[in-house]
């Protein structure tokens, strides 16, 4: 079974695997990419590296970190924080000429990193925490996600925090059922995007 911990930094080229692993609707997306860090430099490397303290992972029996929760309690003071120490760097890196070796999901990836994200306003208003999740499919079905968002939550509301928002892909119906079960509501969509909400007052 599972364990459930703190992150730690030797955690984060796991996370940065399993960001890929799980990119594309929650399955495999190595086949799209040639730098395989690129999701993980979007949804996932950032919150452990910035906020440490709101990033929980799940080790497997064989002592592999093989999921994670990744968040902040603060979406606007987070945002801010990515453009002051986070986005500098890899825009830098990944500034043009862009290497010709790099795939179309490479480019639209490294498009994002140069741009600066906006979740719908009225989102983060009501619901001011975001969170990512992911896990390898060995911990799949084995409730180790629904412990993962449990412990979150908890750590969130004991934090005082009013609610939490997330998106996923309208295509990854297994994550769309899953936030569903957990006790998210259906927001919005915007475009092939699914905005789920939870009120934690």
């Amino acid at each position: 079974m599972a364990t459930i911990r703190g992150f730690a930094p030797s955690d984060i080229d796991a996370i940065y695997a399993i960001a890929l692993e799980t990119g594309l609707a929650g399955q495999d997306a190595s086949g799209l990419h040639s730098d395989g860090e690129l999701i993980g430099h979007l949804y996932a490397a950032p919150y452990a590296v910035l906020e440490p303290e709101q990033t929980i992972v799940a080790v497997d029996d064989a002592g592999q970190t093989a999921g994670y929760i990744v968040g902040t309690f603060d979406t606007l003071l987070f945002n801010e924080q990515q453009e002051r120490l986070w986005w500098p760097a890899l825009r830098a890196r990944y500034a043009e000429p862009l290497s010709n070796k790099l795939t179309d999901a490479d480019r639209q990836r490294i498009a994002a990193i140069h741009t600066q994200h906006q979740t719908p306003e009225a989102l983060v208003e009501a619901y001011p925490a975001h969170i990512h999740m992911n896990l390898r499919a060995s911990l799949r079905g084995q409730g180790v996600g629904t412990k993962l968002v449990q412990q979150w939550i908890t750590e969130a509301r004991d934090a005082g925090v009013r609610g939490i928002h997330l998106g996923a892909n309208d295509s990854n119906t297994g994550g769309v059922a899953f936030w569903t079960k957990s006790g998210f509501e259906v927001v919005q969509t915007v475009g092939t995007t699914i905005w789920f909400g939870m009120k934690l007052d």
